[in-house]
């Protein structure tokens, strides 16, 4: 078990927690929870004994052997599966010792020796290194390449292998999906619930959190507030907890008031002034309770351009790569308004391929790809993070972007994106991920895209920011498509999939559902293994079937469309209308006939916005059932 107990924590000046207690029974699976900059890394820091606590005790069983990841892979010269390899130690020094007696001849040595390897199940290592490699994404031939040929994401993978590998009583994993796409995390997901050890995960991803804890842990108030279940479960125990948190609050409020007017009425009166100082240490002694914090710090939407073309992109027999070779091929596909796409493949397919391209950033091999005259993409991708001036403040970024604006136009922008006053004039270089991630998402909003192209837009932002990406992309009026292995993001997002896989782009028919239960299917595994099983005159007939497809149901997305346009105007102007109604001076007499106008009108728009519910439903219905 692991208990900490009155733990003070403090990094440079900051305190992080302050008398915190937590209690994790041995086999937890816990998810560790909290915004940037709370502690979250810290704590395992502590965990790991690389930091002290500044005040109360930590227990962590002595013989506890305890499994965590490298945060960098030098570029090494050994094999992928020899680095993964590496992290077991113990087999690596008994490796060493047979090697030793095999050079001496020491048959009875040699014989101790091997006896201790089948105790540590050390002839099966290297096909267990093997499996966790294809689990994460690696091909076969990819097994021996050296640790340098891989690229930095593909690196980290190597980490999260060679820890996954360990023997390990305690498992801290921070931010393991990061760098992983979609595939890998449900793959992911599968080994953590198998592992029979403490697990601690550090993730702001919430669907896989709801699949693989048992427990959430979060930093609130210099607390570790610990809550039963996943994390679906900590937000409905955490609005109740609020809510008796507000109420409490608001009574105390109520007492407090009644105690000060006590103390104002007769502070001055010898009669009274015993009791009224009473109530003075009263107030004094009373605990201040805070009022329910439940408010984002995050306050910003996608506004899409006016003008829009129909279709904005066709392509046509569309190739695409790199110098000569070609990642994806006859690509028949077309963009339309209100289109909202989540691109499934696996890492290395062409998602990213196929998202420069529609960024203009790479140019067809072959084929046709024409765009619309009003064709304005907003792109966000890492390199989009790595190319931030490190020496400019945010406020400098918009204003190079838009030198009319007025400043304090961006400063508003910038603060809806947590940038908040100074924080404005801070110099990039030195923050942190998560926030050069927010900066980059705010100059794609500033200029107003009408398609809003985002390839892993979720890496290194906390779960707060990412439930705000998702409401802003779900009230945005432009085309969204989206690459990201945060499920959550996409089922809130999306309307609809486009499978790459097989070197080239189709409409996928089902849902994320049936995407990863086909990931499982041993046919599918087969058939992705092997390039070229789909017949050309198949993806010719499935090509033409979307075309036509698309075709058929443009008008009823665009009765849909139209609908919900309809049902939101009638709405604004009921919240308008009953705004005028919740005026208290509208009721003193002298306004009885503007009172009765109100009313009228409220009376009609109800009825028109049931109207308007009505026929959104039938549009919705026949598009759904198209």
């Amino acid at each position: 078990m692991i208990q900490l107990s009155d733990i003070q924590l403090l990094r440079s000046g900051k305190i992080l927690l302050n008398n915190a207690t937590a209690r994790i029974p041995p086999g937890e699976k816990v998810a560790i929870i909290g915004p940037n900059g709370a502690g979250k890394s810290s704590l395992f820091q502590l965990l790991l004994g690389k930091l002290t606590a500044d005040q109360g005790v930590l227990d962590i069983p002595a013989r506890w052997r305890v499994a965590h990841m490298q945060q960098e892979t030098p570029g090494l010269n050994r094999s992928a599966v020899d680095h993964v390899l590496d992290g077991l130690t113990e087999w690596r020094a008994l490796q060493d010792e047979i090697a030793v007696a095999e050079a001496a001849e020491d048959t009875d040595q040699l014989a101790i020796l091997h006896g201790r390897m089948d105790d540590l199940q050390g002839y099966q290592v290297r096909h267990e290194a093997e499996r966790i490699l294809l689990g994460l994404g690696f091909s076969v031939a990819q097994l021996d390449a050296t640790v340098a040929s891989f690229s930095g994401g593909w690196r980290v993978r190597l980490n999260l292998a060679q820890t996954l590998i360990q023997r390990s009583e305690l498992l801290l994993l921070d931010e393991p999906t990061n760098h992983l796409d979609l595939e890998t995390v449900h793959w992911l997901q599968g080994w953590l619930r198998q592992y029979e050890g403490t697990l601690l995960l550090i993730s702001h991803d919430r669907d896989f959190i709801d699949a693989v804890v048992g427990q959430v842990i979060s930093f609130e108030g210099q607390q570790l507030i610990t809550y039963r279940g996943n994390y679906s479960a900590y937000e409905r125990q955490k609005a109740e907890r609020q809510a008796q948190q507000q109420a409490a609050y608001e009574k105390q409020q109520e007492r407090r008031a009644d105690m000060e007017r006590f103390v104002a009425r007769f502070r001055a009166q010898a009669t009274k002034a015993r009791q009224a100082q009473s109530r003075l240490k009263a107030l004094e002694r009373m605990a201040d309770l805070a009022p329910a914090q439940v408010d984002s710090p995050f306050r910003f939407t996608f506004t899409a351009g006016q003008k829009v073309s129909s279709p904005l992109l066709a392509l046509s027999n569309l190739a695409l790569g790199y110098g000569d070779h070609a990642v994806l091929q006859q690509v028949n596909l077309n963009l339309y308004p209100g289109m909202r796409i989540g691109l499934l493949g696996k890492n290395g397919a062409g998602k990213s391929t196929f998202i420069k391209h529609l960024s203009g950033t790479l140019s067809a091999m072959a084929g046709e790809s024409t765009r619309g005259a009003h064709y304005y993409p907003g792109y966000f991708a890492q390199h989009q993070v790595d190319a931030l001036d490190h020496g400019a403040t945010p406020l400098q970024h918009i204003m190079r972007l838009s030198p009319e604006a007025r400043e304090q136009q961006a400063r508003d922008f910038l603060g809806g994106f947590n940038f908040q006053g100074t924080m404005a004039d801070d110099l990039v270089g030195p923050m942190s991920g998560g926030e050069k991630a927010r900066l980059a998402l705010a100059l794609i909003a500033w200029l107003s895209p009408n398609i809003l192209l985002l390839d892993e837009p979720t890496n290194h932002l906390d779960l707060d920011m990412r439930a705000a990406l998702a409401n802003a992309l779900q009230a945005y009026q432009g085309v969204v498509v989206v690459v990201s292995h945060d499920r959550f993001l996409m089922e809130a997002t999306v309307d609809e999939f486009w499978l790459v896989r097989d070197g080239t782009v189709l409409p996928y028919s089902g849902d994320l559902d049936s995407y990863l239960q086909e990931l499982s299917a041993p046919e599918l595994r087969a058939s992705t293994d092997q390039k070229g099983t789909t017949p050309a005159t198949d993806r010719k007939a499935a090509k033409r079937q979307e075309a036509e497809d698309r075709q058929r149901r443009a008008p009823l997305k665009k009765a849909v469309d139209k609908a919900i346009q309809q049902l939101e105007k009638v709405q604004a102007e009921l919240n308008r209308v009953t705004e005028c109604l919740a005026d208290a001076d509208l009721y003193d007499g002298s306004r009885q006939a503007e009172l009765q106008d109100l009313l009228k009108q409220q009376g009609e728009l109800t009825k028109t916005l049931e109207e308007a519910e009505a026929r959104w439903m039938e549009a919705e219905e026949a598009y759904e059932q198209s």
